[in-house]
């Protein structure tokens, strides 16, 4: 199979596909694959080790996409990018269509296969190509939140870790899942005062006790929301529901509540956000305000830290996109069941529950 690697265009991406080290497990199985001229130097993976590695550099963006049976990116594909999409070719990237209702229309109409990190779901409740990004993006949360606290920011001027005689800073976190138990990890480390609320509650036990009550763990409901939100410093919405709108839970109202230089870090924005007030923005203009709060609405956080970011994600994808390469998407399915959960759409149908709820559009049960 020829598989594409192009380079990430949406602003401020400096991530890549594929790794060197993905290209040689590729090529060594007898696959070609196509890197567009420059793709890794944001992640600080130049051409030369692409090429020993056994890859093809090819000059254009049109040249990857035009030759590629299978296109590896990192984020989804954005406007300038949907003429180059061809019928029944293999799109193999983060796609978070239930934000993106515009791009799913495109990938419908122009016949595009395409399969989701964000769903791919090996077992009930694993999400296996998501978790090394949510595990980035829940420890840079903190850390621009607490940038964001700064008053040179316009934050309240609060340090997170405090120092004696002085309280810590009230660190809320909505949602326990790898992005918030990453949040509170990190949180915890800088020294702030912690609660962390999710409605699963083995989740709650098991972050009670592997940190022995140093986390404070509520049910997430909207009273305790509302409760825990209004006193907090810094806020982040780390609520996933795979394919789907991330459920508001945080309200216009609560924001209003909240103490003026206080921060909401929303990491649920790349599937809508779940704060009421919350849109997306770019790390070149990370943030605005919206009464007196700071906003940090960045979809693609993990872009920021790419020569991290790009090795985890090409460890976690590698073994999908080789069986992908192997066996075509249809062998792979029928092979390996789960594979489904990941296909978002194919031949102009949408084969996933909640993705083809997002987009409004008729459910389209896979058939092999």
């Amino acid at each position: 199979m020829r598989i594409g690697v192009p380079k990430e265009i949406k602003t401020q991406e400096f991530r890549v596909g594929m790794t060197p080290a993905g290209v040689a497990i590729l090529t060594h199985r007898g696959h070609t694959v196509l890197v567009e001229r420059g793709a890794g130097n944001g992640s600080g993976l130049p051409d030369e080790a692409y090429v020993r590695a056994g890859a093809t550099i090819v000059e254009t963006k049109d040249e990857v996409w035009g030759q590629a049976d299978m296109v590896v990116k990192v984020k989804e594909p954005i406007a300038p990018e949907f003429p180059l999409m061809r019928k029944d070719q293999l799109l193999f990237t983060y796609l978070h269509l239930a934000a993106a209702q515009e791009l799913g229309k495109e990938l419908l109409n122009r016949g595009v296969n395409s399969v989701a990190y964000e769903t791919l779901e090996p077992t009930p409740g694993d999400l296996p190509l998501l978790t090394p990004m949510s595990a980035v993006a829940g420890r840079m949360a903190v850390q621009a939140g607490a940038a964001a606290l700064e008053r040179e920011k316009g934050g309240k001027g609060v340090l997170l870790g405090g120092v004696p005689g002085v309280r810590s800073g009230n660190v809320v976190i909505i949602g326990a899942g790898v992005v918030g138990h990453n949040a509170a990890k990190i949180a915890m480390g800088f020294g702030a005062s912690v609660t962390i609320l999710d409605v699963n509650l083995k989740t709650l036990a098991y972050l009670d006790d592997i940190y022995g009550g140093r986390i404070h763990t509520q049910y997430s409901d909207p009273y305790n929301i509302e409760a825990a939100v209004t006193r907090a410093d810094l806020v982040i919405g780390a609520v996933l529901i795979a394919g789907a709108r991330a459920p508001r839970l945080v309200t216009a109202r609560m924001v209003k509540e909240m103490e003026a230089g206080s921060v909401i870090v929303d990491v649920s924005i790349d599937q809508g956000g779940c704060v009421e007030t919350a849109r997306p923005t770019t790390h070149d203009n990370p943030t605005y305000v919206v009464d007196d709060v700071i906003h940090y609405g960045v979809a693609n956080m993990p872009g920021a830290v790419p020569r991290t970011s790009t090795f985890a994600l090409t460890n976690a994808t590698i073994s999908y996109v080789t069986r992908l390469a192997d066996k075509g998407l249809e062998k792979a399915c029928a092979d390996e069941p789960y594979f489904v959960s990941g296909v978002n759409t194919y031949k102009g149908g949408v084969p996933h529950k909640a993705v083809a709820e997002a987009l409004g559009v008729q459910y389209a049960a896979w058939k092999r």
